[in-house]
């Protein structure tokens, strides 16, 4: 050793220096490429052992090959190997920056561990909360925000001397509140975007917060996590945040207005998507089944989102995406646009706007200004990233409102896979990743996101074998209209019931890209040389199974007509004759006639097994009564026609003689 230092020590001072920062810049840049290369466990594991074997061999060639040459000053093959060296070390620089960049934006779109929830006692603009205020609050105590944190609130602001109402609907509390039934009630901080979108709740916006209270608790979503891998079939369940917002708030509750479930199958690189209708009317599993919209799901939480998807489905969700439909804008911009066939639209008009028979929409902004819609004509096309939002969010420029919007979203989600699939540059994915990293929620582990390399890379290979770069089968739950009043004297909501029938065609569809089922063979074929073919479209078309009902409107009835009706549906039919003193009494309806009823029309049939009718007593005087109702026989055919009620009937608002209060107050017409 003494003898090298010596012989060191005659060797060229500016080589000697050459070689030791040279060893320091390729052993740093090298140990920290090793870090990444395994931080990116999955993928190419052979190619990643061989350029880490390749690469510490060159190192340990490097520092004893020039350790002799510069003892034996041969300078020239040191400056060459240092060279060569220093470009290496530049390489790893380079690529330790984009494995770092790339792992970190995975890392980071995963659910936080904690994050901080929110409750507020919400009130009408300039009341104010006295100690003979009614304030609601939901009854479910496995709701953070609307009950769990809502009770702190009560006591850190002295409120328990209030009147307390509990409730097992926020759409119920929320009527209350602007019908200035109660004077507050506790909701989450994203209350105006969840809730404001409903035209019953339009003055919602005339509301504030009160009081406040926040605290940091384990995310309840952090829990849902699976161990499925990419390489077998898998569920993802996307579900969009429209906000104007960008970036995810880090708190549980979000609108819902958009849930899509994928499901994937590795082996065969096929897919299947299915868009639920945000109104469709189901049972939300977090709130003891109680229908409602399926979007209202999500003011619960994740969680309640997905408990309720799978109950509707019968299909268990691997895994999750959640995303801020804001951020479409940056993410289809940094792929350079994506190319979708932008339906033509129905109807002319948007936001009060005329758009002359092309697709227009507001921005992102919601800007309705003439420089703030979005413009585009129909057919295929490049859209930007502003177009695109814009198309995933019109709804009520087609026929079909939020079926088309689903759609549409379909083509937008489609469009972007391929773009992505075809990226050649690292800027973009630079581009990319920082788009994404502040709008997606996931609760793929990072293991798990970095294994689907092997995917991508077979649908690239694919492409170029076969030029089919993903098989997609589209689906379409068949519906019709399904007017529901909220709560026994609340307004009627336009919700919407789905057949049994297209919904099982949709689940047998899913259940076999899962390898769940095995496949049905079409036995049967026919060919018709004057019809036009399409690609089919599971689900469409098929309207069986059994529809929801709701409560007709009796009043003014015969009461052999609603016997028929509640014998028909198996309810039990209470009677009680009326006089003139009692609060059930209805002065414009004839003696016979029914003149209330104890369950309001548009109440969801489910669940009830019994109706009170009200008739007004024979023997009662009545006023004379000019033009007195036509009673109408039903009809051979459909005995019940002319009880159920009529679209003009569930859609109109219910005015203050037609509605019963939580006390079960008569119904007059």
């Amino acid at each position: 050793m003494k003898v090298l230092l010596q012989k060191l020590k005659k060797a060229n001072k500016a080589l000697l220096i050459t070689y030791i920062l040279t060893s320091i810049l390729y052993l740093i840049t090298y140990v920290l490429f090793i870090i990444n290369l395994c931080n990116l466990s999955g993928i190419e594991t052979t190619i990643r052992i061989i350029l880490i074997l390749v690469f510490g061999i060159w190192l340990f060639i490097y520092l004893i090959w020039n350790l002799i040459n510069l003892i034996l000053k041969k300078f020239i093959k040191i400056i060459i190997t240092s060279t060569i060296s220093i470009i290496l070390a530049i390489i790893f620089s380079f690529a330790n920056h984009y494995i770092d960049m790339l792992y970190s934006g995975i890392t980071n779109i995963g659910e936080e561990e904690y994050i901080t929830y929110t409750s507020n006692l919400v009130v009408l603009n300039g009341a104010t909360i006295t100690k003979n205020s009614k304030l609601g609050m939901i009854n479910n105590t496995s709701d953070i925000e609307g009950n769990i944190l809502a009770k702190e609130l009560i006591e850190k602001e002295n409120l328990s001397n209030n009147e307390l109402i509990e409730y097992s609907s926020y759409y119920e509390m929320i009527f209350d509140l602007l019908n200035k039934e109660i004077d507050g009630i506790f909701l989450n901080p994203n209350y105006l975007t969840i809730f404001g979108g409903e035209e019953s709740f339009s003055e919602l916006k005339n509301t504030y917060a009160i009081y406040t209270y926040s605290k940091k608790m384990k995310n309840q979503d952090s829990t849902l996590t699976t161990n499925k891998q990419l390489d077998e079939p898998f569920t993802l369940l996307l579900m969009g945040v429209d906000s104007e917002i960008e970036g995810l708030n880090a708190n549980a509750a979000f609108n819902g207005d958009t849930l899509m479930i994928i499901t994937f199958n590795p082996k065969t690189l096929n897919a299947t998507m299915f868009s639920i209708p945000r109104d469709t009317y189901v049972p939300i599993a977090c709130n003891n089944n109680k229908y409602a919209k399926i979007n209202s799901s999500a003011a619960y939480g994740t969680s309640c989102v997905i408990d309720t998807v799978e109950q509707l489905t019968d299909i268990t969700i691997d895994y999750y995406v959640k995303i801020n439909f804001k951020g479409v804008v940056d993410l289809v911009d940094a792929l350079g646009g994506i190319e979708v066939d932008i339906e033509a639209p129905d109807f002319n008009y948007n936001h009060g706007v005329n758009c002359g028979g092309r697709f227009c929409e507001q921005n992102s902004d919601r800007d309705t200004s003439s420089s703030g819609m979005i413009y585009l004509d129909p057919g295929l096309q490049t859209i930007n990233g502003e177009e695109a939002l814009a198309y995933s969010r019109c709804r009520h420029l087609y026929l079909q409102s939020d079926i088309d919007r689903n759609k549409h979203q379909q083509q937008v989600v489609e469009a972007i896979a391929k773009k992505a699939a075809s990226l050649d540059s690292l800027s973009k994915i630079e581009e990319i990743l920082n788009a994404v990293t502040n709008n997606i929620t996931t609760n793929m582990s990072t293991k798990q996101i970095l294994s689907s390399y092997d995917i991508l890379k077979s649908m690239i290979n694919n492409s170029i074998k076969e030029g089919t770069f993903l098989t997609i089968e589209k689906t379409y739950l068949e519906y019709y209209s399904l007017p529901v009043r909220l709560g026994n004297n609340g307004p009627f909501t336009s919700a919407i019931g789905y057949y049994p029938g297209s919904l099982d065609a949709i689940k047998q569809l899913m259940k076999e890209n899962l390898e769940l089922v095995e496949h049905e063979m079409v036995k049967t074929f026919s060919f018709d040389a004057n019809e036009n073919y399409t690609s089919k479209v599971t689900g469409q078309g098929i309207t069986t199974g059994q529809k929801l009902e709701t409560m007709p409107n009796f009043v003014g009835k015969t009461i052999t007509e609603v016997e028929t009706w509640a014998s028909t549906h198996n309810i039990t039919l209470n009677t009680e004759f009326i006089d003139s003193e009692s609060p059930y009494y209805n002065e414009t309806i004839l003696p016979g006639l029914v003149a209330n009823q104890n369950i309001s029309n548009g109440i969801l049939l489910n669940n009830i097994t019994q109706l009170t009718i009200y008739i007004n007593n024979t023997s009662t005087t009545t006023p004379p009564i000019e033009e007195p109702p036509e009673i109408k026989p039903p009809e051979e055919n459909n005995p019940l026609e002319d009880i159920l009620p009529t679209d003009d009937e569930t859609n109109s608002e219910p005015s203050e003689s037609t509605d019963i209060n939580k006390e079960n107050q008569p119904l007059t017409d």
